[in-house]
């Protein structure tokens, strides 16, 4: 009985190699990072801080957090409905890593589009 029992383990022991090297084999193909890999300084997906943008009125308000290790750029731009009224454009500023930012600006009227732009430093 000994003999058996050591090819069933030795036949697990196989089977369960070859699973491991084909799924290790199928990710590799796919392209999904490995646990161990870290983003490339400068990286276009570490770089736009998180805004969302509020509209009250004839007040726009832009709420930004950056949670990436570099410094983010920002901008609010608000467009007016009316064709008199002028269309703003806030002051650059700088988010900075873990950073946080509340850009505020306004039309006389109302407001047709409000959003933000992104840059680097």
């Amino acid at each position: 009985m000994r003999p058996q029992r050591r090819r069933t383990t030795v036949l697990t022991t196989a089977l369960t190699t070859a699973a491991l090297l084909t799924t290790g084999l199928a990710v590799a193909l796919t392209g999904v990072p490995s646990a161990g890999a870290v983003a490339k300084r400068g990286d276009p997906d570490r770089f736009h801080a998180s805004c969302r943008t509020t509209t009250e009125g004839s007040r726009a308000t832009a709420y930004c957090h950056n949670p990436y290790p570099e410094t983010d750029r920002i901008r609010l731009h608000v467009e007016c409905a009316r064709w008199w009224d002028i269309d703003a454009d806030s002051a650059p500023v700088d988010v900075g890593p873990a950073g946080y930012a509340e850009l505020t600006d306004r039309c006389w009227k109302e407001i047709r589009e409000v959003w933000v732009t992104h840059d680097r430093p």
